[in-house]
C-alpha cells in the first residue's frame, strides 16, 4: 500500500506515553501461554474486553488497576504516521461519498491511540479487547500493536490488512453518521440474545462493505492499492469471520453465536463493496442471502 507522503489527519488523539486509566473487574487468575493468546485473538476480535484475564490487569472486586506509561517506539511511531494517513484518506473519501450519494457534509470521526490500557465512554479499553468505535463520543479506539496481533497470531499481516481494521472502525462512524447504527442497536436492545447477534451480524457486515468502498475510492483518488493489497484485505476479513475464529478456538462453529459474520460472508461484502462502491449496494440489513 501507497501512504507515505500524503497528509495525517488531525482528528487523531494520541494517548500513548500517558497512564492507562482505570479498569474495573471482578478477581480472577491470570493466564499464559496458549491460553492467553487464544483469549486474547477471540475477544480482541469478537470485541469482547478481556482484560481481567490478563497478568497484571486482573483486579479485585471493586479495586482499581492502572497501567504506566509505556515508551513510544520507532514501530509506535511508524503505525501511528500510518493510521493518521489512512485516517485521513477516510475522511476524504467519506466527505466525497456523503456529498454526492447523500447529500449532507459528513463529520469525520476522532480516532483514539492507546498502548495497553485507556478509558473510553462505552467501557475499558485494551490491546485485548481490539479496535472498536464508541457512538457515544463518536470516537474509534485503536492499540495498534494489535496489527501485531493479526500478522504474528492470526497470519493476516500487511499494511493493507490494517488499513481495512482502521476503515471497518470508520465505517461504523459512518454507520452514526447517517443514523444506522442507532436503529439497530435500539433494536438489538429490545429482543433476544440470538436475534440480537444475528442484527450485529448485519451491522459488522455492512461495516465491511463500506471498507470495501473506501478500497476502491482509495485506489481511484489516490492510488494507494499495490499489488497483493486487495489479497491481503480478503485475508484478514476471512482471519476474522466467527466460524474461523471458533475453530482456531477448537470449538464447532455455533451460528446463533456469530456476532460479525462468517468468513466467507465478510469477504463477500467486503468485495461487494469494492467492486459497486455505491452505499445502496451495502443495504445488508435488506439483503435476503448474507
Amino acid at each position: 500500500m501507497k501512504w507515505q507522503g500524503r497528509r495525517g489527519s488531525r482528528n487523531i488523539e494520541d494517548r500513548r506515553g500517558r497512564s492507562g486509566g482505570m479498569s474495573r473487574g471482578k478477581a480472577v487468575g491470570g493466564v499464559g501461554g496458549l491460553g492467553l493468546i487464544a483469549i486474547v485473538v477471540i475477544g480482541g476480535l469478537l470485541g469482547v474486553d478481556v482484560s481481567p484475564l490478563l497478568n497484571g490487569v486482573g483486579v479485585g472486586s471493586g479495586g482499581v488497576s492502572t497501567s504506566g506509561a509505556a515508551p513510544i517506539t520507532a514501530a509506535d511511531k511508524r503505525a501511528g504516521d500510518f493510521v493518521s494517513v489512512t485516517l485521513a484518506d477516510t475522511e476524504e473519501i467519506w466527505s466525497e461519498i456523503f456529498t454526492t450519494q447523500v447529500g449532507v457534509p459528513y463529520e469525520p470521526a476522532v480516532l483514539v491511540l492507546f498502548k495497553g490500557v485507556t478509558q473510553s465512554p462505552c467501557g475499558g479499553a485494551s490491546g485485548a479487547s481490539g479496535p472498536f468505535y464508541c457512538p457515544a463520543d463518536q470516537k474509534a479506539y485503536l492499540d495498534t500493536a494489535f496489527f501485531v496481533t493479526m500478522e504474528r497470531q492470526m497470519g493476516a499481516g500487511g499494511d493493507f490488512a490494517a488499513a481495512y481494521v482502521v476503515a471497518h472502525e470508520i465505517a461504523h462512524h459512518v454507520q452514526n453518521e447517517l443514523g444506522i447504527l442507532g436503529q439497530a442497536n435500539q433494536l438489538r436492545a429490545q429482543v433476544s440474545e440470538a436475534q440480537s447477534n444475528a442484527i450485529s451480524v448485519r451491522i459488522e457486515l455492512q461495516a465491511d462493505c463500506y471498507s470495501g468502498i473506501w478500497a476502491r475510492y482509495a485506489q481511484e483518488r489516490f492510488g494507494s492499492l499495490e499489488r497483493g493489497d486487495i489479497a491481503e484485505a480478503m485475508n484478514a476479513a476471512k482471519q476474522i469471520g466467527d466460524d474461523t475464529l471458533q475453530r482456531n478456538a477448537g470449538r464447532v462453529p455455533s451460528p446463533h453465536t456469530f456476532t460479525h459474520g462468517t468468513s466467507a460472508q465478510r469477504q463477500r461484502w467486503f468485495e461487494t463493496g469494492f467492486e459497486a462502491a455505491t452505499l445502496a449496494a451495502c443495504d445488508t440489513f435488506g439483503a435476503e442471502r448474507l
